[in-house]
């Protein structure tokens, strides 16, 4: 009996504090949703102004007079050409020991520009995939446009890669008559080549040699570029032309000469390697250590 006493008397308390905190069913509720809805309108317009930030710009034309060199910036959404003001100090002339090469690409690129004029535009490998507009921009221009990328190499699923084959040859539109692609790389065929891929090889009873298709696809880029021009380790006598070169162009004395070239040679040494811009790093040591 006691407990059940006690039970009870909890179980009412408990009704009566809820009774009293709970609203009566008819007494009048205000909610203010004005702050509600200001929040809400400023929530959308920052989600709107970031979205603008993630869709693409219409490209507009440059200023071709602005210079004959020019760079296509891809950031944000936003392409555009920019003008190249202060273009490298390097000269035709400087290329020594490379007269070969030098003869080929000239050729190709006179063949090229026969009387309208040349500029240039710098594209790196992570823009590649806009080649498709920006050989679009250039179709109607009239003048001659050499699209360059430096030290081009790519892995597997790279999308520039598509793109690039697309545009030296393979796709339903015609290739622009006034654009051509040069380009420079450490690879023989621009992609990695793995010992593994050498499996799917087959060599069939008459001697025919079929390649796999991995290795099809890589060799298929390099065979889109019409030319190939090879660059070789120098000499001792080239690498010493190309050092006495810079020497000069870095105003080291006559009398000082036999020495800074003796040290050029320990200069490659220690890279271990003879090229023209090991010659050129070590001729702008010498000049700023006191050897001009």
């Amino acid at each position: 009996m006691p407990t059940q006493t006690g039970t009870r008397r909890k179980t009412a308390r408990t009704q009566a504090r809820v009774e009293v905190d709970a609203p009566r069913a008819d007494a009048p509720v205000s909610i203010d949703l004005s702050g509600q809805l200001a929040a809400l309108f400023q929530r959308a317009h920052g989600l709107l102004d970031r979205l603008e930030t993630l869709l693409p710009t219409p490209l507009s034309e440059p200023d071709w007079a602005a210079s004959v060199a020019f760079r296509w910036i891809s950031k944000g959404g936003r392409k555009q050409l920019v003008p190249v003001h202060k273009l490298s100090p390097i000269t035709y002339d400087d290329l020594i020991g490379i007269e070969d090469q030098r003869r080929k690409v000239e050729r190709n690129t006179r063949q090229f520009v026969p009387r309208q004029g040349l500029r240039l535009i710098e594209v790196d490998k992570a823009d590649l995939v806009d080649l498709p507009e920006l050989t679009d921009l250039l179709a109607d221009r009239p003048e001659r446009f050499i699209v360059f990328s430096d030290d081009l190499s790519f892995e597997e699923g790279e999308p520039g890669y598509k793109a690039l084959k697309s545009v030296l040859d393979g796709s339903v539109s015609a290739t622009a008559d006034n654009v051509l692609i040069y380009a420079t790389s450490n690879r023989r065929h621009l992609m990695p080549e793995y010992l593994q891929e050498n499996l799917s090889y087959k060599h069939l009873e008459n001697g025919e040699i079929h390649p796999g298709e991995v290795v099809e696809e890589k060799i298929s880029l390099s065979e889109r570029f019409g030319l190939w021009v090879s660059f070789y380790p120098y000499s001792q006598d080239d690498y010493l032309r190309i050092a006495e070169h810079w020497l000069l162009a870095f105003g080291v004395a006559d009398k000082q000469m036999d020495k800074a070239l003796q040290e050029s040679l320990v200069w490659a040494l220690e890279r271990g390697s003879r090229s023209g811009r090991v010659a050129w790093q070590f001729a702008r040591d010498w000049a700023g250590r006191g050897g001009k």
